[in-house]
């Protein structure tokens, strides 16, 4: 080339400029210096030529910085020169240029105008780069079936350049997708990561961040996950904003029901490309905010951010956008109870536009919101029939697409009171469901989604309530109750190995900074919560084998089981409690009233019960005693004197989410095991005992725990003893595993921000339920004596994360564990006892019946023991 620019300056200019602009299309960061010497030479020989491309590859380079007002200035500089000297193939490379960067900045009507007149001034050789610009503008407005059709001529064209290949395929895999198209979604998107290397590693970003976006759609959640973190670390090595990975990224958190995670990547996303000049996108981030919100709950929020999204798509011009927010809008009014007609109106619209623009599950979602409202307003026949174009436009669409499908055609059978359609479309979704959660790597993530079922649930439920089939009635809530923890992956201790150890070390600087100075750095604070950051998403995109989903056992085989216990199920119906009880003869359901007073009651017994393990007065302890023993009275009242139960018998206890935390054990005469499903229990109840060894373990700064081991190994004896010197995380880790009885008296530190990293305190740190989890930790039997060890945090669908269910999800069979603060000094008094009952072969519930039997309830912190230890699963 040196040769060439000898010989004649101006052409080699000319081909410097074409060349940097074809290397900032692969690579801006490598090209932009480039572009911009080629430009300041061409200026000064005055060759206009070279200008228009050299600023055409310049303003490439400002736009994948997401710098769009700057790249409009130089293109629009480009096209004066270009006019000027009627070069007219230049001017049409221009405008096509130029069309993208105004689609950016929602200026889709100026986009149009350009590539209108494109058309007509291009080369032959730029018309592939024309036509994927038009494809794209058709999808960005929503007119995703041509959009599509152009794509898919481009890409199979044979004369077309490969980045114009590359760019058109990854933009088909996206097209493909929305239109329910998966496997040549997946071709595309595994075509446009092939061609991309070619190209340049931002190309590469691009078509991997593409295909990340396809995977979730498609319901590869994990793999998606990994896409995207891979995609940002292609942007930044690559020297581009990572405004919109973060988007999508947002996108499929929220659709995996971690909403606080991705509000905070939207939050993110919205203000760099705000701060870029980026509408296009940061509309797009607004409207996501919105979702989450509503998925939270904010209802307040999400109305205002829907609206403004609106106000932005709207000027964009972009119909499809603009009729997705617009039913987020209306659904928000819906729940915060202010809709009327008008949005009625306005969201049937937008559900007709989605519809014809083919966006299948907006499409979907849209209807189900229209026939809530023609519901709600008298129109049962507007309701059903779109229900009904909602669950035939959900078939063939991915697995979360076919749940809203499923919900909506059960909504339809259940306004015609076809009571077997109801139970067939609830029965498809659950199951749908199920495979969707074994396929989540994280105990965490396959708990939340069972949210994704709750009223699928619940319209089951409501028909067999109404048929007065109890057996049936048990079957069905075993389907939806605390099913994340019978469909287990398997542990994977290399998985986040490294992380887990920097977090524990980091978490024993903290501990130290506490104890030297009576507070917890910020700093530390900081880099704790991104390091608990680091590991959840670790553990989220991890791949692992096929996991059964779990089944759940029939009345039939729970009863076969009892012995001579009988089963409680609490079931939420609405606002209302029904218990479902189980013996060796029947299957009964009993109505118990309003839930809500229950729920008050076993919060006011937890306060009285704290009130009493702390110092006072003779008065202020004797309210809270009298406090806890009314709220005992009531809660006897409210959840069991109905039952019309032998007040001996052995009872298992299985709770609704919200009520997991209540002191079953107090409000019963008999033994009681606890079980957050009545087929976890039955697993539990059938596991094989290893016949390991008996472990103790004593925590730190714990004044009691050293006696209390030493009384309680004396109950086994070879039971090995870790005192709080020896009890290191990684010492009790190995010690636990394969044992078959483990008493660990330790400090408890209770995360309902984040259960899964809720410890217990060893030597060298915590040891979190995480870790428990991902080492595959599960002794036959364990007794944590230790505060709130048994307050796992509930979600929807009646699932419980913490050390109880994880313990009992891994093959623990018998826990005992506390709802509450339990006194150090005073547990000795019962965990004495209690191995000594164990030792001689009874099981935990037993054991624990007969221990506390012999406790002095009259002192405040035995009655707070009394009260607050339970018993989980049979062993």
């Amino acid at each position: 080339m040196t040769g060439a620019v000898e010989q004649s300056p101006t052409g080699g200019l000319l081909i410097r400029a074409i060349a940097a602009h074809d290397g900032t299309v692969g690579d801006p960061a490598a090209f932009s210096g480039v572009a911009r010497q080629v430009l300041a030479e061409a200026r000064r020989a005055g060759e206009v030529e070279s200008q228009v491309v050299a600023l055409r590859a310049v303003a490439w380079a400002e736009r994948a910085q997401q710098e769009n007002v700057r790249a409009l200035r130089l293109l629009q500089e480009a096209a004066r020169l270009a006019r000027r000297a009627r070069l007219p193939h230049r001017l049409g490379e221009v405008l096509t240029t130029r069309a993208a960067v105004h689609l950016e900045l929602g200026r889709t009507d100026a986009a149009r105008r350009d590539l209108a007149r494109a058309a007509s001034l291009v080369s032959a050789a730029a018309a592939p780069d024309l036509s994927l610009k038009q494809a794209v503008l058709l999808c960005n407005v929503g007119r995703i079936d041509e959009g599509a059709r152009i794509l898919r001529a481009v890409v199979n064209a044979p004369d077309a350049p490969v980045d114009v290949r590359m760019r058109a395929a990854t933009n088909l895999s996206l097209a493909e997708s929305l239109l329910g198209h998966a496997p040549e979604a997946m071709r595309h998107g595994d075509l446009a990561v092939e061609l991309a290397p070619r190209v340049g590693p931002a190309l590469l970003a691009f078509a991997v961040l593409n295909r990340g976006i396809v995977l979730a759609q498609s319901g590869r959640v994990a793999e998606a996950l990994d896409q995207f973190e891979r995609a940002e670390t292609l942007m930044v090595a690559a020297g581009l904003p990572v405004g919109e990975v973060l988007v999508e990224h947002a996108e499929t958190l929220a659709a995996l029901r971690v909403p606080a995670e991705a509000a905070d990547l939207c939050r993110r996303a919205a203000e760099e490309l705000e701060r870029h000049h980026v509408p296009l996108m940061a509309a797009e981030a607004r409207l996501r905010l919105a979702e989450i919100a509503l998925l939270s709950g904010d209802v307040g929020a999400a109305s205002v951010a829907a609206e403004r999204a609106i106000e932005q798509f709207r000027r964009q011009r972009r119909v499809g956008w603009t009729a997705l927010a617009t039913v987020v809008a209306v659904e928000a009014a819906r729940q915060a109870g202010g809709a009327g007609p008008a949005d009625l109106r306005r969201v049937r619209r937008a559900a007709d536009v989605l519809g014809r623009l083919r966006m299948v599950g907006a499409a979907v979602e849209a209807d189900l919101v229209v026939g809530r409202m023609a519901a709600a307003g008298g129109n049962v026949g507007l309701a059903r029939s779109r229900w009904a174009a909602a669950h035939e436009r959900s078939r063939g669409g991915a697995v979360l697409v076919r749940l809203r499908g499923r919900l909506a055609g059960a909504l339809a059978a259940s306004a015609a009171r076809h009571d077997a359609s109801v139970l067939a479309h609830c029965r498809a979704g659950l199951a749908d469901l199920a495979a969707h959660r074994a396929a989540l790597a994280s105990m965490e993530l396959r708990a939340m989604a069972s949210g994704h079922g709750v009223e699928l649930g619940a319209l089951g439920l409501d028909v067999l309530l109404r048929a007065g089939r109890p057996g049936r009635v048990f079957d069905w809530t075993e389907r939806t109750r605390a099913a994340a923890l019978l469909a287990v992956a398997p542990p994977v201790p290399e998985a986040v190995g490294a992380e887990l150890a920097a977090l524990a070390a980091l978490r024993t600087e903290i501990t130290e900074a506490r104890r030297d100075t009576g507070r917890e750095p910020a700093e530390l604070l900081d880099r704790q919560t991104a390091g608990e950051a680091r590991i959840r998403r670790a553990t989220w995109r991890r791949s692992v084998p096929d996991v059964a989903p779990g089944s759940a056992r029939s009345a039939r085989e729970v009863r076969d089981l009892l012995d001579d216990r009988t089963l409680v199920s609490y079931v939420r119906h609405g606002s209302e409690l029904v218990a479902v009880l189980l013996d060796r003869t029947r299957t009964r359901t009993v109505p118990l009233g309003p839930l809500a007073p229950l729920r008050f009651e076993a919060d006011a017994l937890q306060f009285a019960l704290r009130r009493l393990t702390r110092p006072g007065s003779p008065a202020a302890l004797g309210s809270a005693r009298a406090s806890a023993e009314h709220a005992l009275d009531r809660l006897r009242e409210l959840a069991v004197a109905a039952l019309g139960l032998d007040p001996d018998v052995p009872l298992v206890v299985v709770p609704t989410g919200d009520t997991h935390r209540v002191s079953w054990s107090a409000l019963h005469r008999g033994p009681v095991e606890v079980a957050s499903s009545a087929s976890l229990w039955a697993a539990t109840r059938t596991r094989a005992r290893t016949g390991g060894p008996v472990v103790v373990v004593a925590g730190p700064d714990l004044p009691g725990a050293t006696a209390e081991a030493v009384a309680v190994a004396a109950r086994h004896p070879g039971a090995r003893v870790l005192t709080p010197d020896l009890a290191t995380t990684d010492a009790v880790v190995a010690a636990m595993s394969g044992a078959g009885l483990v008493h660990l008296a330790c400090h408890g530190v209770l995360r309902a921000d984040n259960p899964i990293f809720s410890a217990l305190t060893m030597a060298d740190g915590p040891l979190t339920v995480h870790e428990m989890d991902l080492r595959g930790v599960a002794p036959d039997r364990i007794v944590l004596a230790s505060c709130d060890s048994a307050a796992d945090t509930a979600y929807a669908g009646d699932e419980v994360l913490g050390f109880v269910g994880a313990l009992l999800a891994r093959g623990t069979a018998g826990v005992v564990a506390s709802v509450v603060a339990v006194g150090d000094a005073e547990s000795v008094t019962l965990m004495e006892p209690l191995h000594a009952e164990l030792a001689v072969g009874a099981t935990t519930a037993r054991a624990l019946h007969r221990a506390r039997a012999g406790l002095d309830t009259a002192e405040h912190r035995h009655f707070v023991n009394w009260c607050g230890f339970t018993a989980y699963g049979a062993g």
